[in-house]
């Protein structure tokens, strides 16, 4: 049976050490919890942090960070990102069995984490981390949505043993809603990002990489395209045509 290993991450995040070439979350963890939460003063936890670009953002809200990962070569890449700041700390664990006590965080998130797992162990995970937030804490749980033409593309690529993570799945929002909620939380909002670049244009790129050949990690649009693009997006936010129609999705549930 195929699975996700550590060998997976540290070999990818050894890959990527050159983050630049790596591409962003922009800051969408940040947008929807601030939505939900004031930020400041909190104490926020990032599990499977990868290069913890997700949290630095929220460092800038005065919020305190901790960033968790097993793969030493993730670390690696979070401590010589680190920006100058008392605010975040990186800490290797195990997603498993959280080296904290109970109740210890007002905001626990992980993006790309989830997935990874079957239902088991996925349940296991989420358990982890609704034990160590505080009564009202919330939990932002973001992966992959099921319906995009993305998930057909992976599930071809495990097929052939050529994903980079080994395996991995994908959930819908009502589903990711209904787990949660199995673990006494009360989801009160979601959201869905589209995919940017897109993934053609990410296709398109990592074939020529392959050849030799670089294009730009972002395409240059001309300005009115790009504001178009931005107001669509933002416009949708919350559909259920956009949480449809996503690559990736989030659910914040309350404990």
């Amino acid at each position: 049976m195929k699975e996700s290993t550590k060998q997976n991450w540290e070999t990818f995040w050894d890959q990527k050490a050159d983050t630049k070439e790596v591409y962003a979350n922009t800051d969408r963890i940040r947008r929807n919890l601030a939505r939900n939460m004031d930020l400041r003063g909190k104490r926020i936890l990032e599990v499977g942090a990868g290069t913890g670009r997700d949290s630095f953002y929220m460092a800038q809200d005065g919020a305190e960070l901790v960033l968790l990962d097993y793969s030493m070569n993730s670390l690696k890449i979070i401590r010589r990102l680190l920006p100058n700041t008392d605010h975040i700390s990186a800490v290797g664990g195990d997603a498993f069995a959280l080296p904290f006590p109970d109740g210890s965080f007002d905001a626990v998130f992980h993006q790309g984490l989830l997935e990874h797992f079957r239902e088991t162990d996925a349940r296991r995970l989420l358990e982890e981390n609704v034990r160590v937030l505080t009564p009202g804490g919330l939990l932002v749980v973001d992966v992959p949505q099921r319906w995009h033409i993305y998930t057909v593309i992976k599930h071809a690529l495990i097929a052939l043993n050529s994903w980079f993570a080994g395996w991995e799945r994908e959930f819908s929002v009502a589903e990711l809603r209904k787990l949660l909620r199995e673990l006494g939380m009360q989801p009160v909002d979601a959201y869905g990002e589209w995919m940017y670049p897109s993934l053609f244009y990410r296709t398109f790129r990592e074939a020529l990489y392959k050849v030799g050949l670089k294009l730009p990690l972002y395409p240059k649009l001309i300005p009115p395209v790009s504001r178009l693009r931005e107001k669509i997006r933002t416009g949708m936010d919350g559909s259920p045509v956009k949480l449809n129609t996503s690559l990736s999705i989030g659910v914040i549930a309350r404990k």
